[in-house]
C-alpha cells in the first residue's frame, strides 16, 4: 500500500508538505514554510512528524516560500537525499532560501536588540550554512522527461504555469499514480505557456490547490491604471506589495504597457527588492534561452523588463532614500503579504499620508499585514508601534497567477478518466468547500479535504 500523509498545506494556503510513503521508498513533495498567525509559524518549529533522515528525496513544484522555504530546516535536522526540482525552479529557489536565511538571522538578532522575543537569546529558524546545504543537493530535471527517483518511483514535471520553472508533479509509486497540481497557473499569463493538461492515466490521488476555489478573477482591465492616476493627481506616491518572483516581473510588464498607451501619468518607478532584481535576470536568461515554460507565442522581442521606465534601489542607502521622494512615483517591493522585507519601510512611512495609496495585488494570507490592510485595519503594528491607515488600499486581483475555480475546473475537465481520489489543498477551509461543492456539480467527482496530519491509503 501507499499512503499519503497531509503535513502540511491543508486549510490553509501556507507550509504546503505531503509525505507519500510505499514499503521501500519515503518521498516528501513540497517542503514549504508556514507564514501569516503566529499559531501558523509557529507550526515551523514542531518537530518533523518523522525522522527527515529516512526521507529519501523531496519533490518540489516551484520556488515559492511556502512550498520551499522549510528545506534548510529539513536539512538541518538530518535529511540528506536530493531534492528533484526543475531547472529555473532551482535558480530562483537559491535566490529564495538565501534570502530567506538572511531574514531569519536577521529577524533574530534585531528581537534580541529589541528585547521583544520571549527567549533571552532567540535564534533563527536555519541560517545561511543550512540553506547551503539545501541548495547543495538540488537536483534540477527537464519538463516532460521521466526520472528514476527509486527503485519504486518515477517522476515526471509537468508544466504548471504559476511562476518560471513551476511544475505539476506526476508521480508513479509501487503501482499507484498520483498528480499534484502544485500551484496551478492561470492561460493568461503574459509570459509562460499554460499549463499542460492532465495526462491519460488513471490516477489513484490527485491533489489539487484551492487558494481561490471560491471565487473568479476579474479580467485584465484598467484598475491599476485607475488607482495609479487618481493617487497622482492628489500628489501621492503608489506602493505595490508584490512577490519578488513573477509578480514583480508581471507588474512591471503591465506598468510599462500603461506607459506606452499613455494611460497613467509618466512619473518615476523604482523597484526596491534585491530579490526581485535577482529574479528578473533568472526570467531573461529563460526568455532569451526560450525555456520550455516561456509562452512560444508572444512577442518578447528584446528585453521586456529593460529599464528604461524603472530605476533599481539595490542598497540599503537608495532604499532608504526613497523615503523623502519630492515627485508621485511608484514603489514596487517585496514581500507581496508584507510579512517581512524592505516594503515594511515603506509602509511604515506611507500610510499615514492619505494622499498616498497601496496597491495590493497578490493573495494575503490570514494573520499577514499585507491581509489586516485588505480587512480594513485602521492601524497596523510595525517595529513594535501601530502605525495609522490612512493611504487609499486597493485590491487588483487582475494579475493573479493562481488558477481561479472556473480556470481550475476546466483543467479537471482535461482529465480523460477520473481520479480515484481527489484531495483539496492549499486553500482556507472556505474556499475549499466552495471548490469541492464545484467539483461535485461540474465533474460529479467526489473529493475531500483532509485534516492536518491525517493520513490516507491509495
Amino acid at each position: 500500500m501507499v499512503s499519503i500523509q497531509f503535513i502540511g498545506g491543508v486549510r490553509t494556503v501556507t507550509g504546503s508538505k505531503f509525505l507519500v510513503q510505499s514499503e521501500q521508498t519515503t518521498l516528501l513533495i513540497e517542503s514549504g514554510l508556514y507564514q501569516g498567525l503566529r499559531e501558523l509559524r509557529d507550526r515551523n518549529w514542531e518537530p518533523f512528524p518523522i525522522d527527515p533522515a529516512s526521507i529519501d528525496a523531496v519533490l518540489l513544484t516551484h520556488a515559492h516560500l511556502d512550498h520551499c522555504g522549510y528545506l534548510p530546516r529539513l536539512f538541518q535536522e538530518g535529511f540528506s537525499g536530493k531534492v528533484f526540482l526543475t531547472t529555473d525552479t532551482g535558480k530562483l529557489a537559491e535566490i529564495i532560501l538565501r534570502d530567506s536565511a538572511k531574514m531569519q538571522v536577521e529577524d533574530a538578532e534585531y528581537a534580541e536588540r529589541k528585547g521583544y522575543s520571549k527567549h533571552a537569546k532567540p535564534q533563527p529558524l536555519y541560517d545561511l550554512i543550512d540553506a547551503e546545504s539545501a541548495i547543495e543537493k538540488f537536483s534540477p530535471q527537464p519538463f516532460h522527461h521521466e526520472i528514476q527517483i527509486s527503485s519504486d518511483a518515477t517522476l515526471r514535471f509537468l508544466r504548471g504555469g504559476h511562476i518560471l520553472g513551476s511544475a505539476i508533479i506526476d508521480l508513479k509509486i509501487e503501482d499507484k499514480r498520483i498528480l499534484f497540481s502544485g500551484d496551478l497557473g492561470r492561460p493568461n499569463h503574459p509570459i509562460l505557456a499554460d499549463p499542460d493538461p492532465i495526462p491519460e492515466y488513471i490516477y489513484d490521488a490527485l491533489l489539487v490547490e484551492s487558494t481561490y476555489g471560491d471565487r473568479r478573477h476579474l479580467e485584465l482591465g484598467d484598475s491599476l491604471a485607475e488607482v495609479i492616476t487618481r493617487t497622482a493627481k492628489r500628489g501621492g506616491s503608489v506602493l505595490i506589495p508584490a512577490f519578488a518572483v513573477d509578480r514583480t516581473e508581471i507588474i512591471l510588464h503591465r506598468i510599462k504597457e500603461l506607459f506606452d498607451l499613455q494611460l497613467i501619468p509618466h512619473m518615476p518607478v523604482y523597484l526596491d527588492s534585491p530579490m526581485a532584481l535577482a529574479s528578473l535576470d533568472v526570467y531573461r536568461e529563460a526568455i532569451e534561452g526560450k525555456a520550455l515554460d516561456i509562452d512560444p507565442k508572444i512577442n518578447l522581442e528584446g528585453d521586456p523588463f529593460n529599464s528604461d521606465y524603472w530605476q533599481a534601489a539595490r542598497s540599503v542607502e537608495q532604499s532608504k532614500a526613497l523615503a523623502s521622494l519630492e515627485v508621485p512615483s511608484i514603489i514596487i517591493s517585496a514581500s507581496g503579504m508584507a510579512t517581512g522585507g524592505r516594503v515594511i519601510h515603506h509602509l511604515k512611512n506611507m500610510l499615514p499620508d492619505s494622499r498616498n495609496s497601496v496597491i495590493l495585488v497578490g493573495y494575503q494570507s490570514i494573520g499577514t499585514r499585507g491581509r489586516l490592510l485588505l480587512d480594513g485595519a485602521n492601524s497596523i503594528k510595525m517595529f513594535g508601534s501601530q502605525v495609522p491607515v490612512n493611504a487609499e488600499i486597493a485590491k487588483i486581483t487582475e494579475f493573479s497567477v493562481h488558477a481561479d475555480s472556473f480556470e481550475m475546473i476546466q483543467w479537471l475537465k482535461s482529465a480523460q478518466h477520473a481520479p480515484k481520489k481527489v484531495f483539496i489543498v492549499h486553500g482556507e477551509l472556505e474556499a475549499g468547500e466552495s471548490f469541492k461543492d464545484l467539483i461535485a456539480k461540474e465533474l460529479s467527482w467526489k473529493s475531500e479535504i483532509p485534516d492536518k496530519s491525517s493520513i490516507h491509503q491509495i
